[in-house]
């Protein structure tokens, strides 16, 4: 039975953990909380100085972006929206007075989207006036209503967040009594291991936060997160990239030892700064109940249908007309290359690091001081010589156990601020995946038919007319400036059918470019070319018309042709010469079928596994 509960562990068990190919043995458990506390006084109802929105208005779309970035990434999160200065009170058993939690620390839906949307625009404020209004301060009390948000929760939180935004620098006018208690619970909160941010707004006369709120706020965790912003947020750009570097904590996919030589050891934590975005995986539901339903795989022994335990599976590889079999302890051991961790080899210049040897994402390294201490020191102290002398550090890299190392390259790269002074960059090193010999292949070029004098004339007229266009088209890339249109579009539909609305909200496909403009510019200078390139009656959007057979030629209807059989003679010569890898799978299918050979798969590789140990005895 214990064999059993091992080789089926995870079936019933809801475990959360990075994917395969991102994860290392560092684990994710539990799950991230978020509490939005938000100050409803009558200052944050002011609209700016160009009257277009208020604080408040500004605040709940940057909440509204959070709930949904939240449904689409981690929809297990916790989110909660609680307002404080308010008039009417409304929390858990009315224990705090001027105290309003509008939504209750739970996962976030499309019910509470659209609550947010009712507190938006003219509307949302004047529906705010009238549910909660704006009346006394307290802060204190407000953080002593969070915390016990939090205590009632009985799931386990690996993160707990607690972002305030308000305008007020100076929340209790001076009334020393509310700042202590304000003070006592912040501290408290902060033992408890919650972080609290403040996210500061604009007001007249500038925010300061050294009067009230620098005692508030929790300490940056690490070197690496941001501090207490002194400039407060003026536009909802600069407050969703605020919120948004906060709102989730930087974890590590792996965390690893970086060997410098001789018993010189420091620890690294590997992180990934760019992963393809991809449609969220069907759910399958049943068709009566439609509860998500789960899939249990077994394996069954292919002549007595008996089910098979993991101690009753070994490997096989043929070699030399031979089975091999192996255990799996074996199997593991030949994996194994070497323990997880980089290795230093060496140093190169940056001018032998080319363009074409960057092969997937980079990662991203920085020292964890926790594992092994004065990591920090060594680190800081390679990345500066690094970056002095323009040099890369070559290194092997081991992910995880029983995966084949890879030469990586160690690329610096200094801490850089924006103009709130914000880190738009962090210290550290990029680890670029360099290719093996093997990978790089050397094609022939395509040689094209040669363009004639008429064509280049032409071409050079289009090139005048288009050099205005082109010069614009040059710009510095940046991947934030770009969204994927099919997914914005597939989540867009989503939002629309989960939301009611009558019809998605349209996007704009960045990644288009201006065609109209460009015809304009051209004139028929486009259609003339064409003219000269292209034969006659040709158009080269079209899709070429299917060829038919003519009756003269023994036309009609398409004859199905008889699958060709494979003789058993040729298959062992196949199996003799190593190159039952050449046929196809369909071929395959059929040979097994004709010698009436069962499988337990339907990949090549099973396929001829099974035709090589069948034709060998």
């Amino acid at each position: 039975m214990a064999e059993w509960r091992q080789y089926y562990q995870n079936e019933d068990d809801e475990v959360e953990e990075d994917e395969e190919d991102s994860g290392g043995d560092y684990k994710i458990s539990g799950r991230d909380s978020l509490v939005f506390l938000v100050d409803a006084s009558k200052e944050m109802f002011i609209k700016s100085e160009d009257g277009e929105t208020s604080n408040f208005d500004m605040t709940m779309q940057c909440v509204r972006s959070v709930y949904t970035s939240k449904i689409i990434s981690s929809d297990k999160d916790l989110v909660a929206l609680v307002f404080y200065g308010t008039e009417q009170s409304k929390n858990p058993r009315n224990s705090f007075k001027h105290v309003y939690v509008y939504h209750d620390l739970d996962s976030p839906g499309s019910q509470r989207v659209l609550d947010i949307d009712k507190l938006l625009g003219e509307k949302g404020a004047q529906f705010a006036e009238k549910t909660i209004g704006s009346g006394e301060t307290s802060l204190g009390e407000a953080l002593w209503c969070c915390s016990n948000l939090y205590s009632d929760i009985k799931l386990r939180l690996s993160h707990k967040r607690l972002m305030i935004f308000t305008c007020r620098d100076d929340p209790h006018g001076g009334d020393g009594a509310k700042d202590r208690q304000a003070r006592t619970k912040a501290a408290d909160l902060k033992e408890t291991g919650v972080v609290i941010d403040l996210m500061h707004l604009t007001k007249p006369g500038g925010f300061d936060v050294s009067l009230f709120f620098c005692d508030i706020v929790s300490p940056p965790e690490d070197e690496s997160e941001l501090g207490l912003q002194i400039e407060p947020c003026r536009k909802l750009e600069d407050l969703q990239k605020r919120v948004r570097a906060k709102e989730l904590k930087k974890r590590s996919q792996s965390r690893l030892t970086f060997s410098l030589g001789e018993g010189v050891n420091l620890a690294v934590g590997v992180y990934v700064l760019a992963r393809t975005a991809t449609k969220p995986s069907a759910v399958k539901l049943h068709r009566d109940t439609n509860e998500p339903v789960r899939t249990k795989t077994r394996y069954f022994h292919a002549h007595n249908g008996g089910i098979l335990l993991p101690n009753d599976m070994k490997r096989a590889q043929v070699y030399g007309k031979k089975q091999i079999v192996m255990e799996k302890d074996e199997v593991d051991e030949i994996k194994k290359f070497d323990d997880p961790g980089l290795v230093l080899m060496g140093f190169k210049p940056m001018d032998r690091l080319k363009l074409h040897h960057h092969i997937r994402p980079a990662l991203f390294i920085y020292p964890e001081e926790e594992q092994i201490s004065g990591s920090s020191c060594v680190f800081t102290a390679l990345l500066l010589k690094c970056s002095e002398k323009n040099v890369f550090a070559l290194c092997r890299y081991i992910p995880r156990r029983n995966t084949p190392p890879r030469f990586v390259a160690l690329v610096p790269q200094r801490e850089e601020l924006d103009q709130s002074q914000t880190q738009a960059t962090p210290p550290g090193f990029n680890v670029i995946f360099l290719p093996f010999a093997d990978d790089i292949r050397t094609l022939d070029a395509h040689v094209g038919p040669t363009a004639s004098d008429e064509q280049v004339d032409k071409m050079k007229e289009i090139v005048d007319k288009m050099k205005e266009i082109v010069h614009k088209l040059r710009f510095k890339y940046k991947s934030d400036a770009f969204e994927n249109p099919v997914l914005q579009q597939h989540y867009r539909n989503l939002e629309a059918l989960a939301l009611n609305m009558l019809e998605p909200e349209p996007i704009e496909d960045l990644t288009m470019p201006k065609v109209q403009m460009m015809d304009a510019r051209l004139g028929p200078l486009a259609q003339e070319f064409k003219d000269l390139v292209y034969p006659p009656d040709y158009n080269p959007e079209g899709k070429p018309a299917a060829k038919r057979k003519t009756a003269e030629s023994g036309g009609g209807a398409a004859e199905k042709k008889p699958k060709a059989e494979i003789s058993e003679e040729e298959l062992k010569n196949h199996v003799a010469n190593g190159t039952l890898g050449k046929l196809t799978v369909p071929v395959l299918k059929d040979a097994c079928k004709q010698f009436g050979i069962r499988t337990t798969g339907t990949k090549k590789q099973e396929l001829i596994d099974a035709l090589t140990m069948q034709l060998s005895k």
